[in-house]
């Protein structure tokens, strides 16, 4: 375990050359030109046709998007959101021979719990920038300082800075592989895992691969292994709606599944494109009733998220974990998980498995729901999946 000097001298950290196992310092800076050709093709767009008073019926509102695109071209502060960033101390390595990024933030309290927590798709590690002080420090945000994380979130390999991937074999088994790498590479012996969507999935592997280490592990999109029991009237409604999802909503899985380089031509040249095919996910996997997107996650939060992805060049790399993950046959992991599982159950998430299956495959040991958040809890509802991340990991510390 790190003892309680600062981080560059616990790490012997190098700035940013070239990749090796050692953990380097990284500082996030996307350049003038690249920034200018986001707005030159942004304001350059060619827009199909659309049939009016439609709204999200056909998929991504025209008239919405047309917004968010001109915020993008001519309001949004990419630099403020740079040095959010880099508020953070951030650092890349190489792991199975490839570069990983990750944030980590060590908690002030010597006796803090290690946690990775691990994004999905179409999100980034921008997904956390909100939660990662109060879980880093709650002392100094009303909370239990025995509740304190050293905090580590990477870039999944093909993600923002972590990519893009290289060779093929990248799927959820993979990265959590090499989350048990970075983690001994930290000098954590004893840490948690959590995870929402792929987060999830890869943080039920790294339960299982390196389950001596793992002290518990916390996720927000919960599946599960169908059992003998019927189901109650709540668990039958969980699936009515994670049917719908998979009837109705799921074709992207099927495209990124099997043609992802097909694609990710259209989505690495326009903005326009990739904003709408990302803008379409948040507005039907976010929690908001009144029907606008932007009462669940806020316009800069989804610029930003959306420029990691275009000023990295890697949706292209992070829709390959879907053909990945899909031909290994992790997709999902139905291996059973033995580690104390916490799961934390959010009303506009997308799969929602009945409780009986996700004990089929978990050893849940906390279940609880929430009446609002959605698929991207942590974006949605900080202060929720703070409390209910603390909650769990009381009990495995």
């Amino acid at each position: 375990m790190l003892g309680t000097l600062g981080v560059e001298s616990e790490l012997q950290v190098l700035m940013c050359g070239p990749m090796s196992e050692e953990i380097q310092e990284y500082k996030i800076s996307v350049s003038d030109e690249v920034l200018d050709d986001l707005r030159t093709r942004l304001l350059a767009a060619r827009w199909p046709d659309e049939i009016s008073d439609q709204g999200w019926t056909y998929g991504t509102s025209a008239e919405y998007l047309k917004e968010l695109c001109d915020t993008w071209a001519t309001k949004f502060d990419w630099r403020a959101q740079e040095a959010k960033f880099n508020a953070w101390p951030n650092y890349v390595t190489e792991i199975d021979g490839q570069q990983v990024h990750f944030i980590h933030a060590r908690s002030p309290e010597p006796d803090a719990l290690p946690l990775i927590i691990t994004h999905g798709w179409p999100g980034s590690v921008a997904e956390f920038l909100d939660v990662i002080e109060p879980l880093r420090d709650p002392r100094s945000h009303g909370g239990d300082p025995a509740q304190a994380f050293h905090i580590v979130v990477p870039s999944i390999p093909g993600y923002g800075w972590s990519g893009p991937t290289t060779e093929p074999g990248w799927d959820v088994r993979r990265v959590a592989d090499a989350w048990k790498t970075l983690m001994a590479r930290l000098g954590y012996d004893r840490y948690g895992a959590q995870g929402g969507d792929w987060g999830a999935m890869i943080s039920s592997q790294v339960a299982i691969v390196d389950a001596e280490h793992v002290a518990g592990l916390h996720i927000n999109m919960v599946i599960g292994m169908p059992g003998a029991d019927p189901l109650t009237e709540a668990e039958q409604a969980d699936m009515d709606q994670t049917s719908a999802f998979m009837n109705e909503g799921s074709a992207y899985q099927q495209i990124q599944g099997k043609n992802p380089q097909t694609l990710g031509y259209g989505l690495t040249d326009s903005p326009v494109g990739l904003a709408g095919w990302i803008a379409e996910k948040f507005h039907h996997w976010t929690h908001h009733p009144d029907g606008d997107l932007e009462t669940a996650v806020t316009r800069e939060q989804l610029l930003t998220n959306l420029t990691v992805y275009w000023t990295t060049k890697t949706i292209n790399s992070s829709i390959r974990l879907y053909f990945e993950s899909q031909k290994s046959n992790r997709f999902p992991p139905f291996e059973v998980v033995n580690v104390p599982t916490g799961c934390a159950i959010f009303p506009g998430e997308i799969l929602k498995m009945p409780e009986s299956w996700a004990r089929n495959l978990y050893n849940v040991t906390h279940y609880k729901r929430y009446d609002r958040g959605g698929h991207f809890a942590a974006l949605e509802e900080p202060d929720l999946f703070i409390a209910d991340v603390r909650e769990f990991f009381a009990t495995v510390r």
